[in-house]
């Protein structure tokens, strides 16, 4: 196993490598920094345009491989994904909002990852029953829902319910506004900010995986295996405890791995909709102003969670399910 582990590592390496090195060349082929100051009116000089483009390695007029070579010998060597056009550390923005990202999409991948498994397996055990029915049609409805549209409704509940309460139970945006040193009214504070962003990702999350569960149980309990221990006398609720769900999980621990990425990249809608500054707010930013080096630093933090995402679920299949091999 760690051989195969070590080598799927080598690969991923390799395979992330090329990948962020296509992704620099087309953000500096697809975006013009240069805009940003020629849109000003009056713009800049062209010459303080041009100092400022060349210190932070974005100006259109210096050879691509130059720009390239300067970008990734500053990542091997001091860690430095550059600068934005407005001369502010990539770095630096990138790790002021992983924070605020993974404390807000941790807590509800948890969350959906066991609520959706377990409502997913109660439902398949209840085929075509009233809860069966009744859980599908609630899940069909959030699942159609944009996820802007759910955000504006939770706040506005929110907010319906802080008028008449007359008292601040929930915070609309941002994760804190405490500022004292007391550990407990931190996490009260923490709480009211966490709870609505919370819902509005917890509840598609867990929509998919109570449908995904439900169908890979579905499936797996009409396999030989599962009939033969029920035609032995085991009950139906142990056959499927004993056989048919180890299985079937096998498909939703691949899902759960590649939901890494998400945690650490951060969710776009809820973040603008809250007022959240993480990574996915923080990643819209960089194309609408043009920021290479960020786009480009955020693309390959993705790309190295979906990675970690791949080996994991190589690593939960194996785990699950003794018969796969891996060399």
């Amino acid at each position: 196993m760690l051989k195969y582990i070590v080598k799927r590592c080598v690969n991923y390496v390799i395979m992330l490598f090329v990948a962020t090195s296509m992704t620099y060349f087309l953000a500096s082929a697809f975006m013009d920094p240069r805009s940003n100051y020629m849109e000003r009116h009056p713009h800049p000089p062209i010459e303080s345009i041009n100092r400022s483009l060349t210190n932070a390695n974005i100006n259109d007029q210096t050879p691509i491989l130059v720009r390239y070579w300067r970008w990734l010998k500053g990542i091997v060597l001091h860690w430095d994904w550059g600068l934005a056009p407005d001369q502010s550390s990539v770095r630096q923005a990138v790790g002021s909002r992983i924070g605020a990202s993974v404390q807000l999409v941790t807590i509800a991948t948890i969350l959906s990852i066991v609520l959706g498994v377990s409502i997913g397996v109660y439902t398949a055990i209840r085929q075509y029953k009233w809860q069966d029915r009744v859980l599908n049609m609630v899940a069909t409805f959030f699942l159609v829902i944009p996820a802007a549209v759910l955000g504006l409704f939770v706040a506005l509940i929110a907010i319906w319910v802080n008028t008449k309460t007359g008292v601040r139970i929930f915070y609309v945006t941002g994760l804190h506004a405490y500022d004292g040193g007391n550990p407990f009214m931190w996490f009260v504070d923490f709480l009211q900010h966490i709870f609505l962003p919370t819902i509005v990702l917890l509840l598609p999350s867990a929509v998919g995986y109570h449908l995904t569960q439900r169908t890979y149980l579905l499936d797996t309990m009409n396999e030989d295996y599962v009939r033969t221990a029920r035609a032995k006398g085991l009950p139906l609720n142990k056959a499927i405890r004993k056989h048919a769900l180890r299985t079937s999980l096998i498909p939703t621990a691949v899902n759960v791995a590649f939901s890494i990425t998400g945690v650490f990249t951060g969710a776009v809608i809820t973040e603008t909709v809250f007022a959240i500054n993480g990574l996915g707010r923080y990643f819209t930013t960089t194309i609408s102003t043009n920021d290479i080096n960020g786009s480009v630093c955020i693309a390959a933090f993705g790309g190295l969670c979906t990675l970690a995402g791949a080996l994991l679920a190589d690593i939960f299949s194996a785990w699950l399910d003794p018969r796969i091999r891996l060399s």
